[in-house]
């Protein structure tokens, strides 16, 4: 699932909030002076192999026509993309930042990622997992320059299912950063390359790929913070068409670079327990209480996959039928392969390998899958961090999810508090012995009321009693 992503204006009083919450959780605000010193000299020295990975030559692929797809704001670029015909289907190519060919195994660099785990993001500033020189200099994907990277060729064929897999390392250069929604104009406005087009084209067939599986997806919207005069409004912010098609050729690499791993019985799979009938039945009991129809016939997957999310009934639905994507995790194996290894909202099995400049395992994976792919024994410093980086992984999990949460209560009291003593519609989204969560209308905030024997679906009008951004508290009372 991704994240929930919050914007908010460039605002000095959101800065310093948002500077207090990362002092708060020990969100570190610098490197290390030797982790920044090693990363300076590993940017002035450039690329080399790491310790064992001396698997076959570095390709020259410069002359593939590659393009990224970001958020505008974005310089850790860590995948760039290219897709012609093939026969009667296609070949992606998929160029992957590599940064573990600037980190020496056991150095001060190597054990600070492992200390950090992800890139951490906040509104107003990233926390990253490298330090600038590499994740948004050296290692980086951007535009015109000539970069090291884990290159990835996967053939499809007309259906878009996947028929061969190729990865090696490789020099590329990318030809142009695009935002998502320039990468939609020129898609819609058939203004693109024949690359670009081909994305809608092969993400549409990726997507039905995900229905023929059993995939479960759920279009959760991000929260957006509109600055006025003398106040905020927050509402949802939705996605556009090429951020999943985008998703989905990254989505396709993870499939094949788990297949990859569990062949050769070592690496690392990012799981997700198939859910509960239990948990099935309570999301089908909270779809009648919101009037969402819901066929006997149809599954889970297909019915929570059409549902927009758009009114406020649609949003509360979906944040019970998110009850059913819960336990994901890390499983690292080497030998035996683990009891469980399927990814159930992906309806396969995966592995996070293309956001190595973001997330730490990525590195070690795709290292891994580099030695088997040229019939090597991967590296003793990748299979050696195997055992700890579900640990690691979870932790920085933890910490992400802890963020984004203090993020998001805090432009939630700040977004209401010239609107106390106002009334407001909601819908009661979930309840307990002691709370009920309810969905307001409008603005876009999930909020808790005393439970009072509300039900599920029930549509009630309340009081903002209380907002207060030092405690990153808003709390609603039922209307008189």
């Amino acid at each position: 699932m991704p994240a929930l992503h919050l914007h908010c204006p460039d605002d000095d009083e959101f800065s310093r909030r948002f500077a207090a919450i990362r002092t708060e959780l020990k969100v570190p605000a610098a490197f290390p002076a030797a982790v920044e010193q090693e990363a300076v000299d590993a940017a002035k020295r450039g690329p080399v192999d790491p310790p064992g990975a001396g698997y076959r030559e570095r390709t020259d692929r410069r002359d593939i026509e590659l393009v990224t797809i970001d958020p505008p704001s974005s310089l850790d670029l860590d995948q760039a993309y290219q897709a012609e015909p093939r026969g009667d289907g296609y070949r992606v190519h998929y160029a992957i930042a590599d940064p573990a060919v600037f980190i020496t195994p056991g150095s001060a660099l190597d054990r600070e990622t492992l200390e950090r785990g992800v890139t951490l993001y906040s509104p107003d500033m990233n926390t990253l997992l490298h330090p600038r020189v590499l994740a948004e200099e050296g290692a980086s994907l951007l535009a015109g320059a000539d970069r090291p990277a884990v290159l990835w060729t996967l053939d499809l064929d007309s259906e878009g299912s996947l028929i061969n897999t190729q990865v090696e390392r490789a020099t590329v250069r990318s030809r142009e950063k695009l935002s998502y929604q320039q990468a939609q104009d020129r898609i819609d406005g058939e203004t693109g390359s024949e690359s670009l087009a081909l994305l809608r084209t092969i993400g549409e067939l990726r997507e039905a790929q995900e229905v023929e599986r059993g995939a479960v997806s759920l279009n959760l919207p991000a929260q957006e913070v509109t600055p006025h005069d003398d106040h905020y409004d927050l509402e949802f912010d939705r996605s556009l068409s090429v951020e999943g098609w985008n998703a989905q050729i990254s989505l396709l690499t993870g499939i094949a670079a788990a297949a990859i791993m569990v062949d050769a019985r070592v690496g690392l799979l990012r799981t997700l327990p198939e859910p509960y009938d239990s948990t099935i039945r309570k999301i089908r009991r909270a779809a009648r209480a919101l009037d969402i129809e819901w066929p006997d016939e149809v599954s889970y997957p297909d019915r929570v996959r059409n549902i927009s999310g758009e009114t406020p009934e649609e949003a509360a639905f979906l944040t019970q039928a998110a009850r059913g994507l819960r336990g994901a995790g890390y499983v690292a194996f080497s030998g035996d392969l683990p009891e469980y290894t399927r990814h159930a909202a992906i309806a396969a099995e995966y592995a996070h390998v293309t956001a190595p400049l973001r997330r730490v395992c990525d590195r070690f994976t795709n290292e891994i899958i580099l030695a088997v792919a040229a019939d090597q024994d991967p590296p003793a410093w990748a299979v050696e961090a195997l055992d700890e980086l579900p640990s690691v992984m979870g932790k920085a999990r933890s910490k992400d999810r802890s963020l984004e949460k203090a993020m998001v209560d805090l432009a939630e009291a700040m977004a209401l508090r010239h609107r106390v003593g106002d009334e407001f519609d909601g819908v009661v989204v979930d309840v307990d012995d002691r709370r009920a969560r309810l969905q307001l209308r409008n603005p876009a905030v999930v909020a808790d009321i005393a439970a009072a024997d509300r039900t599920l679906g029930e549509r009630i009008t309340v009081t903002l009693d209380h907002a207060d951004p030092d405690e990153r508290i808003v709390r609603f009372v039922a209307a008189k």
